[in-house]
């Protein structure tokens, strides 16, 4: 359910700003989105998991949180971002 160190330096090289970037709100967001849609995956073969179904919910609220900021900041880096990752608004 939780995804693999490798994966998670690919998707900080992928969304960092500048060399070493691990905070900026589009890392964050990348990192949020590849662990909600591995929880979605893990509910299609486990319906009834209601604990990680809470985890999956803060997940999502936490990521609408930094959406909504980016898009209050800077607009073009919200759009981007959105693009890359597929994310519907």
């Amino acid at each position: 359910m939780s995804i693999t160190a490798e994966r998670k330096n690919a998707l900080i090289k992928e969304f960092a700003q500048k060399a070493g970037d691990t905070g900026s709100p589009e890392v964050q967001i990348a990192i949020l989105t590849e662990r909600i849609n591995n929880l979605t995956e893990h509910f299609k073969t486990h319906a009834k998991d209601n604990h990680s179904r809470r985890g999956l919910l803060k997940l999502v609220s936490q990521r609408r949180s930094l959406l909504d900021y980016l898009k209050k900041k800077e607009e073009g880096r919200y759009k981007t971002v959105i693009e890359k990752l597929g994310i519907r608004r």
